[in-house]
């Protein structure tokens, strides 16, 4: 979707066939796309990535979405579970903020754009810490929109709810009988979406409305949009401020 606003898009992963299958399925549909590998855990892998990135020129817009995810109750999550996953699902974002926001701030434009979620500020008990690494997540980037005050550089989140990636969707179908939901796959879903995580749509996302959210901040018409959360999460998450 960046892509088709015509940004030349560098798609960072660790699996090297994966990432060029993006980047390859961007260009056979007339983008531009280049491809950065390397394990953002890492402060030699993040270098090596911003390295990368930067080959082909400056880079105007950082979306941070790297994280990891597990169901690991407090009982199960160890301090070497914590520390492992504040690396992958924090420090990760850090280090390419550290390696490519001074520069957007030396030209004065650019974007930063966290993929937290509903969870930073509605945790679950269980996966604590996954939770904690959200909010985490949340509150850097607000912190970094008032470091970046009048810069021109804008830091925001998106905080998805339930998106139906292939992931979810086998989840839900493997825990379908135990919970009651029978039918289509269609009749499935809402009653997942009513009873397990309810909302006010009756379904799950999908993955182009997160990343509908995430063009819109990256580009001119969000300038007046700094320090921000924009929920994409069918109302899961609720408040009245």
């Amino acid at each position: 979707m960046l892509a088709g606003e015509g940004a030349t898009v560098i798609v960072h992963g660790r699996d090297r066939y994966r990432a060029t299958a993006t980047a390859d399925a961007i260009r056979a549909d007339g983008g531009r796309a280049e491809v950065a590998i390397g394990d953002l855990a890492t402060d030699e892998g993040a270098g090596a990535v911003a390295d990368q990135a930067l080959a082909g020129g400056p880079v105007d817009i950082l979306v941070n979405n790297a994280g990891d995810y597990d169901e690991l109750s407090w009982a199960d999550a160890s301090p070497a579970v914590w520390a492992r996953t504040y690396e992958v699902n924090v420090l990760s974002g850090v280090r390419m903020i550290q390696r490519l926001v001074p520069a957007m701030h030396e030209r004065g434009w650019g974007r930063v754009i966290q993929v937290g979620g509903g969870l930073a500020i509605q945790p679950m008990a269980g996966h604590p810490h996954y939770n904690a690494t959200l909010a985490a997540r949340h509150n850097l980037a607000v912190s970094l929109a008032r470091e970046l005050s009048g810069s021109g550089v804008t830091s925001n989140v998106v905080a998805p709810g339930a998106i139906l990636v292939d992931a979810v969707r086998e989840l839900v179908t493997r825990i379908a009988p135990a919970h009651g939901w029978a039918g289509t796959w269609e009749e499935i879903e809402r009653a997942a979406a009513d009873t397990w995580i309810p909302g006010d749509t009756g379904r799950f996302g999908r993955p182009e409305e997160v990343t509908a959210a995430v063009v819109h901040l990256a580009g001119p018409h969000a300038d007046y949009v700094s320090g921000a959360t924009l929920r994409v999460d069918g109302g899961t998450i609720r408040n009245v401020q």
